[in-house]
């Protein structure tokens, strides 16, 4: 385990105002902080509105629901899929520059019993080698695990509780890149090498 300090030192507000692969690519081996609870992640997603049609801001489109797309790089998306999962992204770039990046997928850290009770009501220690190795690897058991839900969408990445703090650097060479996962409606966007990830 990484030493506390170096758990709470928060990424400041210009890394998410960048160009949003570098800071899908960054983000991994970064610490998201929720609580009690510190996963490092492992797996991540970009999406960028004006070109990407998986994204829920593509061509321009604005709603009540994809409003937060469109503001300054630096705070917390979170939306339901299927109705009952909840997803975390970050938004990046500059305002009214619809783009994300979507926490795909990350490693317990600390709070590793409370991830546990939250994923399958057992501590850490009675999980079967299945239930481990399925613990953070996807989107909704993410939010699931840290207890994240849509009372938090908006909040800042810089937030008290509630942010992601510098870890491990992960070099490029080690990066795997591939197809994002569950968006074989998005027409040419669902070949788009955009995901990004560490074994």
């Amino acid at each position: 385990m990484e030493t506390t300090s170096k758990l709470m030192k928060k990424l400041n507000k210009e890394f998410y105002l960048r160009d949003t692969h570098t800071v899908a690519k960054e983000l991994l081996g970064k610490y998201l902080v929720y609580g009690e609870t510190v996963v490092k992640i492992t797996e991540t997603e970009s999406y960028i509105g004006a070109i990407d049609k998986a994204c829920h801001a593509y061509g321009g489109r604005r709603t009540k629901r994809t409003e937060i797309l469109y503001a300054e790089g630096g705070i917390f998306y979170i939306y339901l899929i299927y109705g009952m999962y909840c997803c975390l992204n970050v938004i990046t770039e500059r305002k009214d520059y619809a783009s994300g990046v979507l926490i795909r997928g990350a490693e317990a850290v600390r709070g590793t019993d409370i991830i546990s009770r939250n994923r399958y009501g057992k501590d850490f220690s009675k999980l079967t080698s299945y239930q481990r190795k399925n613990l953070l690897n996807g989107p909704g058991k993410v939010c699931m695990g840290l207890g994240i839900n849509r009372e938090q969408n908006g909040i800042s990445c810089l937030s008290e509780d509630f942010y992601i703090a510098e870890g491990e650097k992960i070099k490029l060479p080690d990066i795997k890149i591939g197809k994002r996962i569950g968006i074989d409606y998005a027409e040419e966007a669902k070949d788009f090498l955009w995901r990004y990830y560490v074994l």
